[in-house]
């Protein structure tokens, strides 16, 4: 269940507000052990579709292996996962309502969409930055297999030569002071303490957009009511 009190009590005073990180790399790359450890303990709310949709599925007992082609199970699975993307679009929408930071994870293979929600949380004030964890597609195929959730090996080669070829689009987009290259090919090695200090400096920037600044005093003016 969502706490919706949580989101409440946050928003204005939040120091990271009007942060939105785009966490991006394909299948097997390391994402969420790159974001545990150089984005944790930041205060930024984690909108990630795939988290709930795998406690869902393990839940119900249900494979985490994905090359599994039982047409009952493909389809209970697109239940589950329909459910999930509800779900995180209602944590999103909460998050957005008190201005907080966030943390999106995405593949990078659909630019166009990528591209356009950075444009609607800019709208709102955001400052937008991406984190892109890249490695070779022989460690994403080797991480693959080891992983609880697996997919087949063609849609993580497919996926990784389309994300390869998106790099510098999406660099574009957020310019290269906002995009950040994490090189996470080495096992077992804890995130450059350059990219801590990296990300550190980019939460740390004080809102400065027209939206924000005017979302903040008005804020501030009702609370003094």
């Amino acid at each position: 269940m969502i706490d919706f009190q949580q989101y409440i009590n946050e928003g204005v005073y939040d120091p990271n507000i009007f942060k939105a990180f785009f966490l991006a790399g394909g299948p097997g790359s390391g994402k969420s052990w790159v974001s545990e450890r150089a984005l944790s303990g930041m205060g930024l709310k984690v909108i990630n579709s795939d988290n709930a949709f795998a406690r869902a599925l393990e839940k119900e007992k249900m494979s985490l292996n994905f090359a599994t082609q039982d047409a009952k199970e493909i389809a209970r699975r697109d239940e589950i996962r329909a459910k999930a993307k509800a779900r995180t679009g209602t944590q999103l929408k909460l998050a957005l309502e008190g201005r907080l930071g966030l943390i999106l994870d995405s593949t990078a293979r659909d630019v166009t969409r990528i591209e356009s929600e950075a444009n609607t949380l800019k709208h709102l004030g955001y400052d937008t930055f991406m984190v892109f964890v890249n490695t070779s597609l022989e460690v994403a195929l080797k991480r693959n297999q080891m992983r609880a959730r697996k997919l087949p090996d063609a849609i993580v080669i497919s996926s990784h030569k389309q994300i390869q070829q998106n790099i510098g689009k999406l660099q574009r987009i957020f310019g290269s002071n906002n995009f950040l290259v994490v090189d996470n090919n080495k096992v077992a090695e804890d995130v450059n303490p350059k990219v801590h200090k990296s990300i550190r400096r980019m939460v740390g920037r004080k809102p400065t957009s027209y939206q924000a600044v005017s979302w903040i005093k008005r804020e501030l003016q009702k609370r003094k009511r």
